[in-house]
């Protein structure tokens, strides 16, 4: 049987198996499965014991659990309501006033949280009501939330850089340095359409709030200095080189313990909540991961990223051309699964191919990031969309049409990283020196 013809076996195996609703991580265990057992001569059993435990107990990954359940944490204190407080006085003078509180906010709990739901659903439970109380034009509203809710993978520390990290073998530090310079870019380039959207539509933005002196705006600011002390402990003990990935993460899972009792809102109750929402969330991440790490080891036996590189390096695809090819493949799975599962899917095939191109992979990783960001807002299957859906009850349709500016944007900042790779490449070269 055709190399080919395996391939395409394994995929319909794989989207007749996920359509009839089974969970990610089993569907990428039973499709690797499928194929060990049909072309392969080593035992599937033996292979997806060893692979599973192999995945499951790495050191690396421990950080994952820690980031996801410090973000847990935070959701569910009082820092949303704070950070607004600190964050509007500070926008009234900008084109589109208190827009910008989508992007800033989102910005600052991105360095706290690894999760782009978090984030958007933390901000939107801040801004959404005060914007409407306000007369803010809700498309804008939601599309802002939408595109600005994505930052949280690009902005470390981010779950999706971990796991990319895990996958593709690169230094997870090295990641979260790399993503600074992009990630403040991107919340820059959503914040300057906004302006431009409030300038071309100045009878849709509601008049500012009493205006505040600069002392009293100072005033008004130190709500945010919890939360800028937390991203300073978490971000700087890795920058500094005083902490690894998980040491930081455990750093920031006390912070955010302190925080939350110093704030009163640390009860027996959101303990509890915040340890079973991160268990969850991260036992879905490690099953996909541990399947995804299994379907890579069969795949391997089979053969099939070799001839992938084969024939994608016999196409003679520049680098150019080859980002062009990936970014459409990516925006295309994008419809149809996660963030996560988008990368430790194709991480086994795709690395060999980018390898052969020349493309860094400390690069690559940031790219992949900005694209799988882009699937956060893309139907059917966009996370943010189905955050914002459940806060707001709006239909999916009507959330996609106001974040495909921020989409366009996405697409904008890939064209961006192509042109100028040292975005990527030259604050970690500063922090190696």
């Amino acid at each position: 049987m055709s190399e080919v013809a395996v391939a395409a076996l394994l995929v319909v195996a794989l989207f007749l198996i996920l359509g009839s609703g089974v969970w990610i991580g089993l569907t990428l265990s039973g499709v690797a499965w499928i194929g060990m057992q049909l072309f392969s001569s080593r035992p599937a059993g033996d292979a997806m014991a060893v692979t599973t435990w192999g995945a499951a107990s790495s050191w690396t990954l421990t950080a994952l659990p820690l980031f996801v359940w410090m973000g847990e944490i935070l959701f569910r204190t009082r820092l949303s309501q704070d950070m607004f407080r600190g964050l509007a006085p500070w926008m009234q003078a900008l084109p589109g006033r208190l827009l910008h509180v989508n992007v800033a906010g989102c910005t600052i709990f991105a360095a706290v949280s690894g999760s782009s739901a978090a984030t958007c659903a933390t901000i939107g439970k801040m801004s959404l009501p005060e914007l409407q109380r306000r007369g803010y034009p809700e498309s804008i509203a939601l599309g802002s939330l939408a595109g600005a809710g994505t930052l949280g993978l690009l902005i470390p520390p981010s779950i999706i850089m971990i796991v990319y990290g895990v996958s593709a073998d690169v230094s997870i530090a090295q990641l979260f340095i790399a993503g600074v310079i992009p990630g403040l870019l991107l919340a820059a380039i959503f914040s300057g359409w906004i302006a431009l959207w409030a300038l071309l539509h100045p009878q849709q933005v509601p008049p500012p709030d009493a205006r505040l002196t600069f002392v009293q705006k100072l005033h008004e600011s130190r709500h945010l200095i919890p939360v800028v002390l937390l991203i300073a402990a978490v971000l700087g003990s890795i920058y500094g080189g005083l902490a690894t990935a998980t040491e930081a993460a455990a750093l920031g899972v006390v912070g955010a313990l302190l925080l939350s009792a110093a704030q009163g809102s640390l009860s027996w109750s959101t303990f509890r909540e915040s340890l079973m929402g991160g268990t969850r969330l991260y036992c879905m991440i490690a099953l996909i991961l541990a399947g995804a790490a299994f379907l890579t080891l069969a795949m391997g036996y089979i053969g099939l990223p070799r001839h992938l590189a084969e024939w994608i390096a016999a196409l003679g695809l520049s680098k150019a051309q080859l980002l062009v090819a990936l970014t459409l493949f990516y925006i295309l799975l994008g419809c149809f699964l996660d963030g996560i599962s988008m990368v430790v899917l194709t991480m086994g095939v795709i690395m060999p191919t980018v390898l052969k191109a020349g493309i860094d992979p400390l690069w690559f990783g940031i790219y992949i990031v900005i694209v799988v960001e882009m699937a956060q807002v893309t139907p059917p299957v966009g996370f943010n969309l189905f955050v914002l859906q459940g806060m707001t009850r709006r239909d999916i349709g009507t959330i996609a049409r106001a974040a495909f500016p921020f989409f366009l944007l996405m697409v904008l900042m890939v064209v961006l990283l192509v042109v100028f790779p040292q975005l990527v490449t030259w604050l970690p070269q500063q922090m190696r020196r």
